[in-house]
């Protein structure tokens, strides 16, 4: 599997397992009332109706994209890899602050509704959240194909479905309890991943933007900060993968080198203002 292949179906699965996470603190919730019936309905219209939704989305994307003059693709592709970036470092962020007290506060806007019997409170929560991480999901491989790939349509396609078999048990190893990944670990080793990701979707949308002539090339900052080709070229098996997963560069300018700098910067200033949950576990359905 190529490095864009391999991204493909890491987003799909990162994103799916998320999205199975709050299916299943919505399920789980369910399963304690005493008419479930209705509710289950409920759940599962509002799952279908954000999957449609995401589709939508991606084809949107895509027909959008196409249907700009030729001189105007290039800035669209560069705001769709910027947009994706910045969805990502988001979405960290959130996860960040908001774990701790997401099924809390889920059950708690659960019991409201059925309270009222209203259960469109339910239709709304499944909606939002597969709508959130399916919509996320459409940009970030929109902007991860931008990046590069000239994979066939089947074979990106598989690579999808290989995500989403890999989210599928990933969700069932964890729900489990098991000793070997718990919630805890898998969130943060998908957050660094994603977070590298991110900032390769970056400096690729920096090489649009300067093809635009849109980055200043004075002060010397187009000229090259080092040569590491001779070591690990990033147009080779291993150095292309590093490539596409982090951004690596054998051969960056400086500006490209300041503007990961910065990244790093900036993600790192949000991830430390953003309050760390000690208890992501008891967030999470068992």
């Amino acid at each position: 599997m190529t490095p864009e292949l391999a991204n493909i179906a890491f987003i799909v699965w990162r994103e799916s397992v998320e999205a199975l996470l709050v299916v299943g603190i919505l399920s789980a919730w369910i399963r304690q009332q005493r008419d479930a019936g209705p509710a289950r309905a409920w759940l599962w219209s509002g799952v279908a109706a954000g999957l449609v939704l995401s589709v939508v989305l991606g084809f949107g994307l895509a027909a959008f994209g196409e249907a700009l003059p030729e001189e105007a693709q290039l800035g669209y592709q560069a705001a769709a890899l910027l947009a994706a970036a910045a969805l990502i470092v988001q979405m960290v962020v959130w996860m960040r602050r908001k774990g701790r007290t997401l099924k809390r506060n889920m059950e708690s806007a659960l019991g409201a509704a059925a309270g009222r019997s209203q259960w469109w409170g339910l239709f709304a929560l499944a909606l939002f959240a597969v709508a959130r991480e399916g919509s996320e999901t459409a940009i970030f491989l929109y902007g991860t194909l931008l990046a590069g790939t000239s994979a066939p349509l089947a074979e990106r396609i598989g690579a999808a479905g290989v995500g989403l078999l890999m989210a599928g048990g990933t969700y069932a190893l964890l729900q489990a309890g098991g000793r070997i990944l718990s919630w805890r670990v898998f969130f943060r080793v998908s957050e660094i991943v994603l977070l590298m990701l991110a900032g390769s979707l970056v400096l690729t949308a920096a090489n649009h933007l300067a093809d635009l002539g849109l980055l200043p090339d004075t002060h010397g900052l187009a000229s090259r900060a080092w040569d590491s080709s001779a070591f690990l070229s990033d147009g080779g098996t291993w150095g292309g993968m590093l490539s596409a997963l982090t951004g690596y560069r054998a051969r960056p300018e400086l500006r490209e080198v300041l503007l990961y700098a910065a990244y790093w910067v900036v993600v790192l200033w949000l991830l430390f203002s953003a309050r760390a949950p000690a208890d992501r576990d008891q967030a999470l359905p068992s």
